[in-house]
């Protein structure tokens, strides 16, 4: 794989990974109410992972091999980031999410952890930010020309995205506990930022379309 588009793909997929989410939300209720965030994690990483399988093996291919569908999928993308931008502007999730539960002490771990790990497949298996990534974003950073056949290119592009979500997840929820404690008024301040973030990666996105489509 082209090492340029290697570097670029990973640092885009590590800036939506740190923008908030319904997977934050979830890590960060964890974080918060149990004693451990483990199964909660998994689950988050497993719905991802199952995504990345389903992309590898045909649906990102496909979407790679019709230009327009990228350019038409991408314009969606960019209206649904300015939609989720303004709004985290307006009412941050992270805040809201933990409000309930940041003045107490954790409670005991659920006796059912496979719930907490279905429960975590189903929010980043149904996570549109996640979809946009592995479905939109990835397959504009493969090489047709590239010795690694596409689907083989997507699955280590997504692999490193869901290694991305493990390590800015960890953190989340374990640092969840403690930054509420010490700062509440922080996770405002990130989840504003990263509203900002949203609709200044839209733009990004309709710029590079238009003028790529201009050049072709």
């Amino acid at each position: 794989m082209d090492v340029q588009l290697l570097i670029a793909c990973s640092v885009m997929m590590t800036l939506m990974v740190i923008l908030p989410g319904p997977d934050w939300a979830f890590l960060i209720a964890a974080g918060t109410r149990e004693r451990t965030i483990l199964p909660s994690l998994a689950g988050i990483l497993l719905g991802y992972l199952a995504t990345v399988a389903a992309v590898a093996i045909g649906v990102g291919a496909a979407v790679a091999a019709v230009p327009w569908i990228i350019v038409g999928l991408t314009f969606a993308a960019a209206i649904y980031l300015t939609y989720l931008g303004v709004r985290v502007l307006r009412e941050p999730p992270v805040v809201a999410a933990v409000a309930g539960g940041s003045g107490g002490a954790p409670v005991a771990t659920s006796a059912r952890p496979w719930l907490r790990l279905l429960q975590g497949a189903g929010v980043s298996g149904l996570n549109p930010k996640g979809l946009l990534v592995l479905v939109v974003l990835l397959p504009q950073f493969t090489d047709a020309a590239g010795s690694w056949p596409i689907p083989v290119q997507l699955a280590v592009l997504g692999l490193i995205f869901v290694a991305a979500c493990a390590a800015v997840y960890t953190v989340v929820g374990y640092g969840s506990r403690t930054v509420l404690r010490l700062r509440p008024s922080a996770m405002r301040i990130v989840s504003r930022v990263s509203g900002a973030a949203m609709i200044v990666l839209a733009a990004v996105l309709v710029v590079e379309q238009v003028v790529h489509l201009t050049r072709g």
